[in-house]
């Protein structure tokens, strides 16, 4: 069966949510110091370990080399690092876009949804447009989501070598074998992750903070590179290099998009609590104590993080930092999670299993075959580069097109849903969309040295997306050439004899005005009825999540025949046997287990004349036959299902 039960909102929802903050979670909420903690360990993992290779990168872009390196090129590059964090992190994501957020949640196509609803009923091409961004903003997201496990996991195992050089035949193995144990332990939660993974970035980060502190000390006028007239006067100087040094600085702030797309795991004020009072100071400190060793000592442009460090600390921070760049993966994963259970909810993606992981914190979730594909995709990148430099060229393309994606989308939201005038958004928002334009353009000139890797899977995931929206699309216009007034079916009813058997009989249809086709298809085949027969459609809203309040509308057609609408944000799991308990509320009585659940499974297969190219055809099959089955999605029993299938050509 296809999302035959899911349809967009019959109405436009308000802008006002309609739950209190904080309603559709639990009324536990986990103390404040434990969600920050969880946040250290899930959210900033990614560019927490961004020290390990961001200055040294963009300082070798520069034209540094070990032994020679100018002052003017080390507080221009770090005055330029220290402006990124601050303008796209500080500004853009923690001061802008985590107030925009959709009733809690975040990510690109959450903000895509509040971006449709504040537009309204936009129709044609600009519709087409704002979905199709959304889309692609999701798609390279999806793609740095593969390749920073890949990245991460590789550095942190390649520090072995420093260590123990012999060790250089075993990175690979050992690295392979670190990716399948982060992605197991992925079933067990984002919280049971974070409260191993928070104590580890939390150390992390202190040490980073007192590394950069003890170095500062020995050269405290690298803090000039506070001031932005560094960054300045460095790219002016040095136009032939600028677009390269400013593709390596764009590396200090990869992982910033997991802010937003994992706000609905933890909330925006642990976020923030977590960036300004820890992460941001933590690692300004850090560059600025590189600098100050990269002053002193030139010839640490090797591994000036490493080597800002005392001599008998080495092992100790290469065992810490192995921890902290596996953990940075963690955050692009859940990100993923949180991706693809939007995907679904809003007809973009095929019904997949989701998993609650925790009782305390709605949002918390674990899709089986999103981490499998994860995980192989990570491993055969692993198999194919080898080595995290070599996969270096293809890391920040898809991070930076994701960033300059959601940037647009806010534009929107800041525009008709804040409702700023255009002079506040050019003056706020225009100089980031500049900024994040120029980082774009300096990534892409990596594509031929491996960038092509993201843009291969975020265009793969794109194409997916779109044959699906495309397809769902042709199969509803299908069901709606044939359909039967259900006020109309009612009257015939009344008029003609049909037998009546005990029970009831609850049929799904994604249209409530119309009769279910699995109803018509029995009447058809076995001419009785059901005592009492449910007409149940399931509506998306744009809205994450619905209080209880608002989840059910309920009515009485005709004696024998009641219709219930059940509507769920795109950000729930939908659960019909739950939700239909509320309906004993007003009035109407049965026994779960006592009752049929009457589905229409379609048999899809191409069309002589097909309504999309035969290949597209071929592959909505093949999702649509793979798709987690509606019984298994909407969690209604399995011994209560009674399928009657139906033939619909493409």
């Amino acid at each position: 069966m296809q999302n035959i039960a899911l349809t967009a909102a019959p109405e436009k929802p308000q802008d006002t949510p309609h739950a209190i903050p904080g309603e559709g979670h639990s009324a536990r909420k986990p103390a404040m110091a434990a969600l920050t903690l969880g946040v250290l360990g899930v959210v900033y993992g990614d560019i927490g370990t961004s020290p390990l290779y961001a200055l040294r990168e963009a300082m070798v872009a520069s034209g540094a080399t070990r032994g020679h390196v100018p002052a003017e090129n080390i507080f221009g590059v770090i005055s330029l690092i220290i402006w990124t964090l601050t303008l796209i992190v500080s500004v853009k994501y923690v001061g802008i876009l985590l107030r925009a957020d959709n009733d809690g949640e975040g990510g690109t196509l959450s903000l895509l949804a509040l971006a449709q609803r504040a537009l309204g009923q936009m129709r044609g091409r600009r519709a087409l447009v704002l979905v199709v961004l959304g889309i692609l903003g999701a798609a390279l997201f999806s793609g740095d989501a593969v390749i920073t496990p890949a990245v991460s996991v590789l550095s942190a195992v390649e520090g072995l070598k420093l260590i123990a050089p012999g060790t250089a035949p075993f990175v690979e193995p050992v690295a392979m074998a670190v990716i399948v144990l982060l992605f197991w332990v992925q079933k067990h939660g984002t919280d049971f992750v974070s409260r191993f993974f928070g104590p580890v970035m939390l150390l992390w980060f202190l040490v980073l903070a007192a590394g950069g502190l003890w170095r500062l000390c020995e050269a405290p006028e690298v803090l000039s590179a506070l001031s932005p007239h560094h960054a300045l006067q460095f790219l002016l100087a040095h136009q032939g290099v600028a677009l390269a040094v400013l593709g390596s600085v764009f590396l200090a702030v990869t992982g910033a998009e997991a802010l937003y797309a994992d706000m609905g795991h933890f909330g925006a004020r642990p976020i923030r609590i977590g960036w300004f009072y820890l992460t941001f100071p933590a690692l300004v400190l850090n560059y600025l104590g590189q600098g100050a060793e990269l002053l002193t000592r030139p010839e640490a442009l090797e591994s000036p993080f490493y080597l800002m460090f005392p001599p008998q600390l080495l092992v100790p921070m290469v065992v810490l930092a192995m921890l902290a760049t596996v953990i940075a993966s963690q955050a692009v994963i859940t990100g993923a999670f949180s991706l693809a259970q939007q995907a679904i909810q809003l007809r973009l993606s095929p019904r997949l299993k989701i998993r609650q992981t925790s009782e305390e914190q709605q949002g918390q979730i674990y899709l089986p075959l999103i981490n499998g594909l994860l995980m192989f995709g990570v491993l055969a990148l692993v198999l194919t580069f080898g080595s995290s430099s070599a996969l270096a060229a293809a890391y920040g393309i898809s991070v930076s097109g994701a960033m300059l994606v959601t940037s647009l989308l806010a534009m929107v939201v800041v525009r008709w849903h804040w409702r700023w005038p255009v002079i506040a958004i050019l003056a706020v928002m225009g100089p980031l969309v500049a900024l994040e334009v120029v980082f774009f353009g300096s990534n892409l000139i990596k594509v031929a040295d491996g960038g092509y890797v993201p843009l291969a899977l975020a265009g793969a995931l794109l194409v997916v997306m779109l044959i699906w929206r495309r397809g769902t699309a042709i199969v509803q216009a299908k069901d709606a050439e044939g359909q039967l007034p259900l006020a109309a079916l009612v009257t015939r009813l009344g008029s003609d004899r049909i037998a009546k058997v005990p029970g009831t009989a609850v049929f799904l249809t994604a249209s409530p005005e119309n009769a279910p086709v699995a109803l018509l298809h029995s009447l058809k085949h076995f001419r009785a009825l059901h005592e009492q027969n449910i007409i149940l459609s399931i509506v998306t809203r744009d809205l994450p999540r619905l209080s209880d309040e608002t989840r059910l509308r309920y009515e009485e057609i005709a004696p024998g025949f009641r219709r219930i609408i059940l509507q769920y944000g795109y950000a729930e799991e939908p659960d019909v046997p739950r939700a239909l308990m509320l309906a004993r509320q007003k009035g109407l009585k049965f026994d779960i287990m006592a009752t049929s659940f009457i589905l229409s499974r379609r048999s899809l297969r191409p069309s002589v004349r097909p309504r999309m190219p035969m290949w597209q055809a071929r592959l909505f099959i093949w999702m649509s036959r793979n798709a987690a089955s509606a019984q298994d999605y909407f969690r209604i029993p399995a011994g209560r299902v009674v399928e009657i299938g139906t033939q619909v050509s493409l």
